[in-house]
Formats: structure tokens, C-alpha cells, sequence
């Protein structure tokens, strides 16, 4: 029996996994605690861990894991900037490379029409019985441009819902699918020529040594004024000093974020009864023209039982000696 240390755990993960689990028998031990350099050591005597996208896997982390016994990480996430793939020596590392596409690309529509539309400061005020529209203001999504910074699965997704508005769509993208601009009816255009002439911008690149603060003082200084620019990427995408002062100028006209550059210690947690804040969320947080979401747009049912699924196979696969597509070499 393959036991599995399954760390970073939430309710929710329990249950979809434990469901799945009775067609595969894995002997799966919960911590509620992150996978880092002062928990590795819980992993021995265990198979496999599973992990999520706060969990950090560094060499010294794999070096316990391996000295341990663990063969195989986990992710139960697409991304895997948070795993250190040239130092995991022996240990293997699976992911789920899709999830959802249609959950994130449709939670990255909903951030725009909350900006565009000023839904969430509508809702509060008539929570008080205030009808009026002063500064409710918005703009039609119809005839704009719409920048799209990355077009794999979630980005295509996203530009088909956009083109559904009747928008125009560019895009960026080192690795170009021209099959899809043909078939979606979008152009890919030169990075700067989408930062000069997007109305609104969506990333939905991976994190990456050339994507990390692809959205800084010098790329937001050739935006349209005025710009709405969306996250449900990942927060180092964006560097968050810039976006402030973008903000505070009004040089960005509004945020929709489902991601922060420096979430680790805050996201998926509650932090209503601590002391514990972070100066630029808190600053980001009061911004008007800006919602933020604790990095949920994954989280829909159909998401939930596909990681859970796939996960489960991955794991499968590779204690029965099997080759799985979803191993990251």
C-alpha cells in the first residue's frame, strides 16, 4: 500500500480525495501544515507527498524527502514554480497540467465585470438601502481591445469568452498556436504593441524567470490610461510597488486579482483574528477601483474531482511502474 503524506490540507481537499481514494487504497496521512524545510522531516516513512501551490520544495527540502524514502511529489496544481526541478535528485514529480480551464478563464471574466461594472460596491451600498448610481459609472467590454498575455488552455478559453462580448482580442505569447488565431479570430502582436493598445489586460502566463514582473513601472508606462488589468495567474507576475503607485495615479483604471505577489503567508487562510498584515495588500485592499479574491479561480466542483482524479492516477502510475504524461522531468 502506497502511503502519501498529504500536506497544506483543507476540508475541502479531504473530501474529494478520500472519495476518490476508495478506488485506489492509498494510505493518506492529512497535515494542515505547509510542505517546507522544517516539516519535511514529518514525511518519513512515507511513499509520496501531495502538495499545493503554497507548498515549497527547495534542494534541501528534496534532500530530506529522498533521505526520508519518498519517490514521488505530487502536485495536485498545474503551476509548479514552487518546486526546485534541478535539485529533486531521484525523487519523481507529477502534476495536473488541466484542471479546469473554464473555471479560471470564467473567474478572470467575473474580476472584469466587478471592475467594469462596479458590481461589489453596487452590492454594498444597497445592503443599506442605497439606490443611487453616483460613482457606479462602468463601460461596455463590447468593441474594446482586450490584451490576453498568455494563450495556452485557461488563455484560449478567456479570448473565447471575450470574443463573445465582441471584443477585438491580441495576444502575447512566446509559443505561438496560429490553429487557435485562426479558429478564435485573435492576432498575436508584439508585447509592447498589446501593453500600447489593450483597453484590458489578462494574463495567463506561468510563472516563469522571464514572466516574473512581466507587469512593472516600464511595461505599465506604455499602457492606455486608464488600463483594466486582470490576475488570476500568478502574483509574481505583476510587481506590486508599481501597480500601487499605477493605481494611486490613475494610470490603471482597475484591478481584478485573484493572485498577489506575496500571498503565501495570507491566501486560503483566515486571518480575520490576527495581527499579522502585509503593508501592500493592506494598501491594495483599500483601493477603490480594485477586488481581490484568495486565489479561488480553480475552485469550482468540476475542478475540485478533476485534481483529485488525476492526482490519484499520477500516484498510480508511478508506484505500478507505469509511464505517466503528467511527470515533470
Amino acid at each position: 500500500m502506497v502511503k502519501v503524506a498529504f500536506f497544506n490540507t483543507k476540508e475541502y481537499d479531504k473530501e474529494f480525495f478520500n472519495e476518490y481514494n476508495k478506488n485506489y487504497g492509498f494510505d493518506i496521512t492529512y497535515f494542515e501544515s505547509e510542505l517546507n524545510t522544517e516539516t519535511a522531516p514529518l514525511t518519513k516513512g512515507y511513499d509520496a507527498v501531495c502538495i499545493f501551490v503554497h507548498d515549497k520544495v527547495n534542494k534541501e527540502t528534496f534532500e530530506i524527502l529522498e533521505k526520508n524514502g519518498v519517490k514521488l511529489v505530487a502536485l495536485r496544481c498545474a503551476g509548479f514554480n514552487n518546486v526546485d526541478l534541478e535539485h529533486k535528485g531521484n525523487v519523481r514529480v507529477v502534476r495536473v497540467p488541466q484542471y479546469s480551464p473554464y473555471a479560471v478563464a470564467e473567474h478572470a471574466c467575473a474580476l472584469l465585470l466587478n471592475v467594469t461594472r462596479k458590481l461589489y460596491k453596487s452590492y454594498q451600498r444597497t445592503r443599506k438601502y442605497n439606490f443611487t448610481l453616483d460613482g457606479l459609472l462602468g463601460f461596455d467590454i463590447h468593441g474594446k481591445t482586450v490584451g490576453v498575455i498568455g494563450t495556452g488552455k485557461i488563455g484560449k478559453v478567456f479570448i473565447k469568452i471575450m470574443k463573445g462580448f465582441g471584443t477585438r482580442v491580441i495576444a502575447y505569447d512566446v509559443f505561438k498556436d496560429e490553429k487557435a488565431s485562426q479558429e478564435l479570430g485573435f492576432e498575436y502582436v508584439p508585447l509592447d504593441e498589446l501593453l500600447t493598445n489593450s483597453d484590458i489586460i489578462s494574463l495567463h502566463c506561468p510563472l516563469t524567470p522571464e514572466t516574473e514582473n512581466i507587469i512593472n513601472s516600464n511595461s505599465i508606462a506604455k499602457m492606455k490610461n486608464g488600463v483594466v488589468l486582470i490576475n488570476c495567474s500568478r502574483g509574481q507576475l505583476i510587481d506590486t510597488n508599481s501597480l500601487i503607485e499605477a493605481m494611486s495615479n490613475g494610470k490603471i483604471g482597475g484591478v481584478g486579482l485573484d493572485v498577489y505577489e506575496d500571498e503565501d503567508e495570507f491566501f486560503l487562510r483566515d486571518m480575520t483574528n490576527s495581527y499579522k498584515r502585509d503593508t501592500n495588500l493592506s494598501i491594495l485592499l483599500s483601493m477603490p477601483n480594485l477586488i481581490i479574491t484568495s486565489h479561488q479561480a480553480f475552485f469550482t466542483s468540476e475542478a475540485l474531482n478533476k485534481i483529485a482524479s488525476d492526482t490519484c492516477q499520477n500516484i498510480k502510475d508511478i508506484f505500478d511502474g507505469k509511464v505517466c504524461a503528467n511527470e515533470l522531468k
